[in-house]
């Protein structure tokens, strides 16, 4: 039972214009994700949308396991004083949303009320930012214990959701918010380890693009130096650069890089042949500098270590816009919210049927230790037909059908979404285990 379409096969139907999916309009009618006016640019996550945002979670946190990567967690709120340290107050303060107590003069400024200027300065060291980005709280977490040339590389990686403040006229459903998640990770190395770890990023970026995913292309940039708005000298800035050319010998974004560092950029077509910027790597030897970080050097020196921002998925919620609109909402059955349902055929057969599904969603207590499956059940007293053509329109994977003769027969009646005109087979709830198992480490 190996499906039959692809995500390259859909692609083609919405570029001929034989299909215009957008994922707006897909998330709302399989209830994935909403929006409210009282928070603009800041998704709601639905039931069946966090199935989908934890999967992918889940998924990068399978392989930090076999690339040593440490999942931390950072405060989403620090003083001032850091971000000052870090150069985002003065490079990144109009993107990023002030915070405080509601007597705190800087929130006062924010209402439009009246402070007098000596209370406002007095209180000017109180005002709090919330964490457009991880970069800083992970240097306090390196600079938090001595480190040894031994220890490099250290990467931390963070979910923590991300808020920086866009313009209101520029947000466009998932794929440009105000709040978001990035499979957020800094790589604190040596400078002979750099070439290695971005080339392991890439590695990772190509897996997760191309076998997970099945992107038929993506492309890689490097940007450069901006003329002005960047920290540490020209010196070091073209340093860094060299570096990832080394690495990437690719088209560059002229004056397109971060504040603190060159970057590469990997950016992917969605369904409407429109291009979105998802991964990224920045080589940064500004704020180790800034914050003072060191590691112990084999001669017993003290040196500076060489920081690299990387994110694979870049913002999570574009990375589920793209994903929503050229799969047309069809998920592939490792990554659907909704993989199965079963669906009695009349209410003598419902204490079957919801047998089946506990037994593969792991409400069946002797199964929540072991590998489990989004399924769910049909009950209701609607003819069987209509159920079938409801569980067709949210896109589920696999439809169990469990009647009299199922029942009887102890089997079950599966039918794949993904085969064209598949007449379904016959199986028992073992096998169907057992072909769910299959899907999800192959990724089908």
């Amino acid at each position: 039972m190996e499906p039959s379409t692809s995500v390259k096969e859909n692609l083609l139907k919405v570029r001929s214009g034989n299909l215009v999916p957008d994922h707006r309009t897909i998330g709302t009618q399989l209830k994935l994700f909403k929006f409210n006016d009282l928070s603009p640019g800041a998704p709601f996550f639905l039931p069946h949308g966090v199935r989908i945002l934890n999967k992918l979670m889940s998924v990068l946190r399978n392989e930090y396991k076999t690339l040593n990567i440490n999942e931390v967690v950072s405060p989403l709120v620090f003083n001032k004083k850091l971000w000052e340290k870090s150069g985002h107050w003065e490079n990144y303060s109009d993107d990023m949303f002030a915070v405080g107590d509601i007597e705190n003069p800087a929130v006062k400024l924010l209402k439009g009320e009246k402070v007098l200027e000596e209370k406002k300065e007095a209180n000017d060291s109180e005002q709090y930012g919330l964490k457009p980005m991880n970069c800083p709280g992970h240097c306090l977490i390196y600079s938090s214990s001595s480190r040894s040339y031994k220890d490099l590389p250290i990467t931390y990686a963070e979910f923590s959701p991300l808020h920086r403040n866009e313009a209101s006229g520029a947000l466009t459903g998932l794929t440009r918010v105000k709040k978001f998640h990035q499979d957020d990770a800094h790589i604190f190395c040596t400078k002979n380890q750099i070439k290695d770890e971005i080339q392991l990023t890439l590695n990772l970026v190509n897996w997760v693009y191309k076998t997970l995913f099945k992107f038929p292309s993506y492309s890689l940039s490097l940007s450069t130096k901006p003329e002005q708005g960047y920290l540490g000298s020209s010196v070091e800035y073209e340093e860094a650069e060299e570096i990832l050319k080394t690495v990437l010998e690719k088209e560059k974004e002229e004056g397109d890089g971060a504040f603190y560092g060159p970057k590469i950029d990997i950016s992917v077509k969605d369904a409407l042949n429109r291009s979105h910027q998802l991964a990224t790597i920045q080589l940064d030897f500004q704020l180790p500098s800034r914050f003072e970080l060191t590691y112990q050097a084999e001669d017993g020196s003290l040196k500076r270590p060489v920081m690299i921002h990387r994110a694979i998925l870049g913002s999570m919620e574009r990375m589920i816009a793209i994903l929503t609109e050229n799969y047309n909402g069809k998920f592939p059955f490792w990554l659907s919210p909704r993989q199965a349902i079963v669906i009695s055929t009349n209410k003598n057969n419902n204490d079957y049927a919801l047998k089946v599904s506990e037994f593969l969603n792991g409400k069946d207590r002797s199964r929540r230790n072991k590998k489990t499956f989004f399924v769910d059940t049909d009950l209701s007293d609607k003819f069987l037909g209509k159920k079938v053509r409801e569980a067709i329109i949210l896109h589920y994977n696999f439809v169990i059908v469990a009647g009299d003769r199922e029942r009887e027969g102890n089997y079950l009646f599966i039918k794949n979404r993904d085969i064209i005109n598949d007449k379904g087979q016959k199986m028992d709830l073992i096998q169907v285990l057992e072909l769910f198992e299959r899907y999800d480490e192959q990724f089908l």
